[in-house]
C-alpha cells in the first residue's frame, strides 16, 4: 500500500514529538496489514463523504482519503485537526 503525503500533512508532521511519529509509523504499518484492526479506530469523519480518521495515540489522530491504490494522508495531530481535516 502506498501512502501519499499532502502538504498540510507534511507541515503537521514536522511539529510532532518523536514518540508520536513512532506510533504513526506503527499505525500505518498495521493499517496496511489489517485496515480493520480495532486498535486503529478507523471511522469515517462525521459530516464528510470521503475523509476518514485513524487513532495514533489517545490524543492524536490522522485523517486520510482512500484511493484505488493509496491512502492520501491529509492531517495529523491532536483532536483539533478534526475541525479542518
Amino acid at each position: 500500500m502506498q501512502f501519499v503525503w499532502t502538504e498540510p500533512f507534511r507541515k503537521d508532521f514536522r511539529r510532532l514529538p518523536g514518540t508520536v511519529l513512532k506510533r504513526m509509523t506503527k499505525a500505518l504499518e498495521r493499517y496496511a496489514a489489517s485496515p480493520g484492526h480495532p486498535s486503529l479506530g478507523v471511522k469515517k469523519l462525521e459530516g464528510t463523504r470521503l475523509i476518514w480518521e485513524m487513532r495514533i495515540t489517545r490524543n492524536h489522530r490522522l485523517t486520510f482519503e482512500k484511493t484505488q491504490d493509496a491512502l492520501l494522508l491529509r492531517r495529523i495531530g491532536t483532536h483539533d485537526i478534526l475541525r479542518q481535516p
